[in-house]
């Protein structure tokens, strides 16, 4: 089965500072048949203003993804970890027992364009952890490349989970297939563009729940960034 959700379906709040959509619940939005998909808990799709960011928090027991699009990300943790995340980079926090961070638009003028995505971990309690890693634009022109899994395989970064996140650029002819696993879930989320997903036009913020879904198959696209999640059952 697939279900189709629109990117106007989402929730949207709009501070000013950050205008920010919401796959599932979050914040002050909620939707009871969008908390989550699988151990698939957020997507947040979040355009910040120069100058503007989120100080110091906390989170605990949460496999947090960044993947930024446009513009640059600040990031510094309680770990001593501090960098600027750009398009191309996939940065994973574990945030295990406990850890602060914050994000800031590294410009002050230019807007930075991101998805900041949540994974429940297999176990709750695991030690903090932090990794980025770079996928250049050639790595996923064409192709579903791996950017995050459970064994950190073909060098992607390593998340405690039972998840797997593809990126992928199509654009014209070029095209890609995916064998779901039987007993998997899979979620597509458009980040830019547009593209056929088994024969139905997205566009950038829709997305596709999968399950029951042999193979997934992606073409037609028109300047198309996506992630593709392949994921496990969740349990409880």
């Amino acid at each position: 089965m697939i279900e189709i959700r629109r990117s106007a379906e989402r929730g949207h709040a709009n501070h000013g500072w950050l205008d920010s959509y919401h796959s599932f619940s979050f914040a002050d939005y909620r939707d009871p048949e969008h908390v989550h998909f699988g151990p698939l808990r957020v997507i947040n799709e979040d355009r910040i203003a120069g100058g503007q960011g989120f100080g110091a928090h906390g989170h605990r027991d949460m496999e947090i993804v960044t993947y930024v699009l446009e513009g640059a990300l600040a990031h510094r943790d309680s770990m001593g970890n501090g960098s600027t995340i750009r398009p191309g980079d996939v940065q994973r926090m574990s945030a295990g027992t406990g850890v602060q961070h914050s994000e800031f638009n590294a410009s002050r003028d230019e807007l930075v364009h991101l998805l900041q995505i949540w994974i429940i971990p297999r176990r709750a309690g695991d030690q903090p952890g932090y990794e980025e890693k770079r996928f250049d634009a050639d790595s996923k022109r064409g192709r579903l490349r791996v950017i995050a899994s459970p064994d950190g395989r073909d060098g992607s970064v390593t998340i405690h989970a039972d998840a797997s996140i593809y990126a992928g650029l199509f654009d014209g002819a070029e095209h890609a297939t995916f064998a779901l696993p039987a007993g998997r879930l899979g979620y597509l989320h458009v980040a830019r563009g547009t593209l056929s997903v088994n024969g139905t036009v997205l566009e950038a913020g829709d997305a596709a729940k999968l399950s029951d879904v042999d193979t997934v198959t992606l073409e037609k696209g028109d300047d198309a960034e996506v992630l593709l999640f392949d994921l496990g059952q969740l349990n409880g």
